[in-house]
């Protein structure tokens, strides 16, 4: 889960920035969709978004190690999965600060307190099921990105950083999220701006 690409301008106006939006902004952050249309990033990530809220939810695999580390500011993370051992990584610095952030920007009715652990483990658990399961091929086809039409024939592309927001929208789901948790990224990532400018 990054803290990085979602910032947005003021940080009194962070919240005033709806949740597509904020998938918007994090596609267009990855190079791949540099120049792209900004209507068709926020289709991309409405698509997205509607995907991973409609996930069924799932247990956290038993095999899934969990670990916990500091370090994750500097990374912009939050946490992380990693496949070779399953593991997820949550990285307690930035837990933190995204429950002071919580705190601060009066967002308790959308985050209670101990939801931002929780977001981050069922985001980083889903990616297993978006990376290798079945679900991939049907996000695939819920973006409807086309790389190749040959008559009938239709190859579908993935698009990058679909598979992020699609797991952001299950963690909201599952935790009952007011709203999505790329708010508490671009949060995250306004507060450290001005500690990078020094």
């Amino acid at each position: 889960m990054t803290t990085r690409p979602a910032a947005a301008g003021p940080h009194t106006g962070l919240a005033a920035v709806d949740d597509v939006e904020y998938g918007a902004r994090f596609l267009g952050s990855l190079s791949l969709h540099e120049g792209r249309d900004p209507a068709r990033l926020r289709q991309w990530a409405a698509a997205a978004a509607e995907f991973g809220a409609a996930l069924a939810p799932a247990d956290i695999p038993a095999p899934l190690r969990i670990v916990e580390s500091g370090g994750g500011l500097e990374r912009g993370l939050l946490a992380r999965y990693t496949s070779r051992p399953p593991t997820v990584e949550l990285y307690t610095d930035s837990l933190e600060a995204a429950e002071r952030l919580v705190t601060a920007h009066g967002w308790r009715k959308w985050f209670p307190a101990g939801s931002v652990r929780a977001a981050a483990l069922a985001h980083e658990a889903v990616h297993e099921r978006l990376h290798h399961g079945p679900e991939r091929a049907a996000l695939k086809e819920a973006l409807g990105h086309t790389a190749l039409c040959l008559g009938r024939f239709r190859v579908l592309a993935h698009v990058a950083g679909a598979e992020e927001l699609a797991a952001h929208a299950y963690a909201q789901s599952v935790c009952g999220l007011g709203r999505t948790p790329l708010l508490l990224s671009a949060a995250l990532a306004a507060s450290a701006a001005p500690a990078r400018e020094k």
